[in-house]
């Protein structure tokens, strides 16, 4: 994994003013131009950046919008992206952006420092209902937000019309990762008022491409924003998102040359068979990601509000056996935290594979026979054949589990709604890092904000005195003190296990392939930030 970036926010305030011309690479890169084909099973729910929030729609939306912050392509290294430069106070409370010059939406309106506040505004208003809400919870006057008391962010001010000034109600380590989020990409308000619920149908941003086409269940089409402010990118005048491909399929027309990616990866059941053959091999791309998969109990429905069934369940997976299903492709997991990331605790102990232990617990918490379940999946192979061996696990304790296969979307919508769904095996949406950072595990999918209707904390734990030492720990802003912060994390990561609010199954590597037309780095086709393809860096080297 990429060496991870520690933001520090104490001490002297802090200006930068970077350029922000192409990556190295780009030296020897083919001539822009060209387009590719990229193939997907599931239509994309949502392109607006305060709602689209799964692994699909992720890096179409970076390519559509922008945000104040991003990352130097291929790392986790943050960089000042629609601002020019920013300044940090020496109490890391205020952050003053100034925004460069020459950005315009794809309506042809220049972008201003307004459209960074009603951009804030409108992801912390529960009208929204944005999954991301959460992230913004330092910023000050949040919690009137939240609450629907007011309509605009007391901690968010526009001293004229290139500059954003933005007060915390308290220090806040990752701010800047949060300021790189989706949620936090600028939107303009007039189409957003245009449009209303449909803006994530059509949407309009800064970004380098720009929405030409979209034919639900069928395709959807980019096309090069011309007037893009970063100039030379993107590399590509076209990129077509062709929908309802089984993977199978989609590899099939890879090797014929009909497609370019096959979005959903390799397939399972043609892994060992692609990785074989030597052509094939040479064009695989494994992409380092902050992944875990996990299944995840809903403490609000019976029984599992009861933490002896949770803690009985974490016994009865057998791990071992669910990574074999992938061919190897994971480590098998013991906590929220994946092994790479800062925080990750080696000593844990976790929940080590013992049915017969297990059902000691659930016979203690009154359910020696059992009881019956659902546990939703998406149905996405290998997804349907995990939540097979899940099912068979929980059998041989007495849990009868019928398994609900679905569309992501509607995996995504159950999980969402606090009666929705008893438990859910998250693979295909497992938690990609948002930021490279131990709260990026937290808040969204653990705490107490991400419990919300829409939100994807689908075991709807909700715990404020963890809450209270998550924001103890994210105050932790001295890079002399990083460790500490970390272990402050570990310690938070270790007592949610006692709780046991999820079963952690594995991290698992991301594989896919590309056609043998497409050049360039390889960490800049599969991105650890930009999950799963940084769009704006692909090319192909056939370009006339």
């Amino acid at each position: 994994m990429n060496q991870f970036l520690r933001t520090t926010v104490a001490g002297a305030a802090l200006a930068l003013g970077l350029g922000l011309g192409l990556p190295a690479f780009a030296q020897d890169a083919p001539k822009a131009g060209g387009a590719i084909t990229i193939t997907y099973k599931d239509d994309v729910a949502t392109l607006d950046p305060a709602i689209g929030y799964d692994w699909q729609n992720w890096s179409m939306i970076k390519s559509l919008f922008d945000a104040l912050m991003d990352y130097e392509p291929g790392t986790t290294n943050l960089k000042p992206d629609l601002a020019e430069s920013y300044e940090i106070s020496p109490d890391g409370k205020v952050f003053t952006f100034k925004l460069r010059d020459g950005v315009k939406f794809h309506n042809g309106r220049a972008m201003t420092a307004e459209d960074v506040k009603y951009t804030l505004d409108r992801v912390t208003n529960p009208e929204t209902q944005s999954p991301g809400a959460g992230f913004f919870g330092s910023i000050a006057g949040y919690e009137d937000m939240a609450s629907g008391k007011v309509k605009s962010l007391s901690g968010v001010t526009v001293p004229d019309p290139k500059t954003v000034r933005i007060e915390l109600s308290r220090p806040d380590a990752t701010f800047l990762h949060v300021m790189a989020l989706n949620f936090a990409h600028i939107v303009p308000k007039e189409e957003v008022e245009k449009y209303g619920a449909d803006f994530g149908k059509h949407p309009v941003g800064t970004g380098a491409f720009k929405l030409a086409e979209w034919t639900l269940g069928q395709r959807l089409v980019f096309e090069k924003n011309a007037d893009y402010w970063n100039k030379g990118v993107p590399f590509l005048d076209q990129i077509t998102f062709e929908i309802g491909q089984e993977p199978i399929v989609a590899l099939l027309r890879l090797q014929k040359g009909e497609v370019d990616i096959p979005g959903d990866g390799i397939p399972p059941a043609k892994f060992q068979e692609v990785m074989k053959d030597p052509e094939q091999k040479a064009r695989v791309v494994e992409g380092g990601q902050l992944h875990t998969g996990y299944i995840t109990m809903n403490v609000k429905m019976a029984p599992f509000d009861d933490v002896k069934v949770r803690q009985a369940v974490n016994m009865a997976i057998n791990k071992d056996r669910i990574v074999q299903i992938i061919n190897g492709r994971a480590v098998p997991a013991n906590q929220p935290l994946p092994p790479s990331m800062p925080g990750y605790v080696k000593n844990l102990e976790g929940y080590k594979y013992d049915p017969e232990a297990a059902k000691k617990l659930l016979a203690e918490a009154g359910h020696a026979d059992g009881f019956e379940t659902e546990l939703f999946v998406m149905n996405t192979d290998p997804q349907p054949r995990i939540a097979q061996a899940i099912q068979q696990d929980l059998a041989a304790i007495g849990i009868k589990a019928s398994i609900r296969s679905l569309a992501q979307a509607n995996v995504i919508e159950a999980g969402g709604m606090e009666n929705g769904a008893a438990m859910i095996w998250s693979g295909g949406m497992g938690w990609i890092a948002d930021f490279p950072d131990p709260s990026n595990f937290y808040g969204p999918i653990l705490g107490c904000a991400g419990a919300v209707q829409g939100g994807w904390n689908w075991s709807w734990y909700c715990n404020e005195a963890l809450d209270k030492r998550a924001a103890e720990a994210d105050a932790i802003v001295d890079p002399a003190k990083a460790e500490e912060r970390f272990a402050a994390w570990g310690a938070i990561y270790s007592d949610i296990m006692k709780d046991a609010p999820w079963v952690p199954v594995f991290n698992e590597q991301r594989f896919t392939m590309k056609s043998a037309r497409m050049v360039g780095a390889d960490n800049l086709f599969v991105d650890p930030v930009h999950i799963p393809i940084n769009y704006d860096f692909v090319s192909v080297n056939d370009v006339q």
